[in-house]
């Protein structure tokens, strides 16, 4: 499936190589899918991941941490403020989600949300730690992929990294553009409800994306270097292709898989009521995406990977080097042309607010873009 000039792939694999997940993984980047960014996996018939279904009266959940999503900005450039909101049974959680206050129209509902991105607030459960699935089914929980060496080695879970986490999402609730921690694959899966629309960035782009990305929301960019972490800045589409950027899109529908690859920037939204369940994997390839990772430094829950595990056991013939802080080398997509932005005219700073709960207001500048953007390649040498 070709969008925007960037090939997002579709597979639908046997329930046999489902099972031997990292294998079929392989497969998939012998077939390029990872060059979209994402890939769908259409998962086969015989693959029951919760046998009872899905009665929402019957699950018994509870959202502990769900956040109202305010958004500013303009011109195709936003930012997200996050307000914590009280916890919220799942029963509740779907009712509030189908009332007419939150329920999506009954129109183009990719042109509705960006019209209408910056009014009614949505409200996301995200980030909640469990599984729906079976455990005697295949599971992610059963990927089988290198990423398991973290508590294999030294016995270390992390939240969302190597356990699930869930989400409960209603219309225009949304997820900033990012890449997963440390550059990890990630696997979502879509168990019921309303389809969720997938933006993604060819990895080969991502550098272009990030120097774009730091231009237009500076002030952020030097209070944190690895701000695009934060899941809460989005630019739209046009803008990126006003930028020649290329952006892919694609909509999950319920029982459908999308992969995120390594270095791939994805943002997206709920177009309804729904529940998904994600968790990240790695594969030797993405070894050298680990070791350049950029943490981010103003935030307590940021995640640490030791790299240290992987090069050990996975490239031991580089691991004396590793130490001593000599093996990085470039970043795998450094050795691809790099292309730097020179605006051509000053760009207009705007402030813009968003009133929050408690009459509290937040203030930010916007670099609202210029049309006429001139782009410079170099070549990135190692």
């Amino acid at each position: 499936m070709t969008n925007n000039g960037v090939e997002i792939m579709v597979f639908r694999p046997s329930y046999a190589e489902l099972r031997n997940f990292s294998e079929y993984v392989e497969y998939m980047e012998s077939c390029g899918a990872h060059h979209g960014g994402i890939a769908k996996i259409i998962p086969p018939r015989e693959w029951k991941p919760r046998k009872k279904g899905y009665g929402i009266s019957n699950m018994h959940l509870k959202l502990q941490n769900p956040i109202q999503q305010y958004v500013t900005g303009r011109a195709g450039v936003y930012k997200l403020f996050h307000v914590s909101q009280k916890p919220v049974s799942v029963t509740a959680y779907s009712e509030m989600a189908k009332s007419a206050k939150y329920k999506p129209p009954k129109t183009d509902l990719t042109q509705a949300f960006w019209k209408n991105i910056r009014y009614a607030p949505p409200i996301y459960g995200a980030d909640m730690p469990g599984s729906l699935f079976d455990d005697e089914t295949w599971n992610f929980q059963k990927l089988g992929t290198i990423l398991d060496c973290i508590e294999e080695d030294v016995g270390v879970t992390i939240a969302g990294v190597n356990t699930p986490f869930l989400y409960f999402g209603m219309w225009k609730s949304l997820f900033g553009w990012h890449i997963e921690d440390y550059s990890l694959y990630s696997i979502n899966y879509l168990h019921f409800g309303s389809p969720k629309t997938w933006y993604s960035i060819p990895p080969k782009h991502g550098r272009r994306f990030e120097t774009l990305a730091s231009s237009l929301f500076p002030v952020d960019a030097k209070e944190c270097p690895a701000f695009l972490t934060h899941k809460s800045h989005l630019i739209s589409p046009s803008v990126l292709r006003n930028y020649a950027i290329p952006c892919g899109e694609i909509v999950q529908n319920k029982g459908e898989i999308i992969v995120t690859f390594p270095f791939g920037y994805h943002a997206g939204f709920n177009q309804g009521f729904n529940c998904a369940e994600s968790i990240n994997f790695a594969s030797r390839r993405w070894i050298d995406y680990g070791k350049w990772a950029n943490r981010c430094s103003c935030r307590k829950d940021t995640v640490t990977i030791e790299m240290d595990i992987f090069v050990k056991r996975f490239q031991p013939e580089r691991y004396f080097l590793w130490k001593q802080g000599c093996e990085r080398g470039s970043h795998p997509e450094d050795e691809r042309p790099r292309s730097r932005f020179i605006p051509a005219k000053k760009r207009k700073t705007s402030f813009a607010t968003v009133n929050l709960e408690h009459g509290k207001v937040a203030r930010m500048n916007v670099n609202v873009p210029k049309w006429q953007p001139v782009i410079l390649i170099e070549r990135i040498f190692g």
